[in-house]
């Protein structure tokens, strides 16, 4: 057999692999809310507490038709978008900073390693007294989520580049912004990408936190509001919605990285 018909081969079951992962990736959330389903309507759970995603559904439609899921949805989706901004381009240009620079991660190393493991949903009250109950605080808590993971996975991901390169960079007289651009940004995409798929999921859970303690408005709210009034299948529709906005943030992330880094794609 020619090499490249071995290709050909190669690449198609490449394709009908990344094709089956997306049905399963699709079809497992859809098979638990069948199984949840069919529990429901068999009495094996107690309805009271976990109502049927029928019901939830039917839920949903009237909080969109009023024009409350909307736009607390609106409100929620634009906080976490600054926020991820706020924290992530930051993050992003320190973390190669410090997988390039010996001395800038000597000195910065220290204060993330001592500030990371504090959870972030403890410094929600100081966060309010700084920066009030207005936007600023909800995007301030989405900022310092999202900062960690990709700021820590930008570092390791400049790390674990092959010295050779540097070397190469060095030899060819490359300043700092060519070897930032050109060898230590592309050669820790892989991490970098996997440090933004951590960020958007802490940002979103820290978005939920924040809005149930310190807004009147937003997804987070809108749960918090529900639990108050014992309306559970509102409060399940808010908690769905936010499933569903992480897993459309995790599938597009993923297309990004398969846009971006080909040769992971492949392996």
């Amino acid at each position: 057999m020619s090499a490249i018909a071995m290709t050909d081969i190669g690449e198609t079951r490449r394709i009908a692999a990344r094709r089956r992962d997306r049905l399963i990736s699709v079809g497992s959330p859809i098979g638990l809310l069948v199984a949840w389903e069919l529990a429901a309507q068999l009495h094996f759970i107690d309805v009271r507490f976990f109502p049927a995603p029928s019901s939830i559904v039917r839920a949903l439609v009237i909080t969109a038709e009023t024009g409350e899921l909307l736009d607390n949805l609106a409100i929620s989706l634009e906080r976490l978008v600054f926020g991820f901004l706020l924290g992530g381009v930051p993050a992003l240009v320190l973390g190669i900073v410090m997988g390039i620079s010996r001395p800038i991660r000597a000195f910065v190393d220290p204060l993330i390693s001592a500030t990371y493991p504090i959870p972030k949903s403890s410094i929600l009250p100081l966060i309010l007294l700084i920066f009030g109950l207005g936007e600023m605080s909800k995007v301030v808590m989405v900022a310092i989520g999202v900062f960690y993971p990709i700021a820590i996975n930008a570092t390791a991901g400049v790390l674990q580049i092959n010295k050779v390169y540097l070397d190469v960079g060095k030899s060819f007289k490359a300043g700092r912004w060519e070897t930032f651009r050109t060898i230590a940004l592309p050669g820790a995409l892989p991490f970098i990408m996997t440090g933004v798929k951590l960020g958007a999921g802490l940002g979103l859970i820290l978005i939920a936190i924040a809005e149930m303690v310190g807004a009147k408005s937003g997804i987070g709210y809108m749960i918090w509001s529900a639990w108050e009034t014992f309306s559970v299948e509102r409060m399940y529709v808010g908690l769905f919605v936010i499933a569903i906005i992480g897993f459309v943030m995790t599938l597009g992330l993923n297309e990004l990285e398969r846009w971006l880094i080909p040769w992971k794609a492949e392996t």
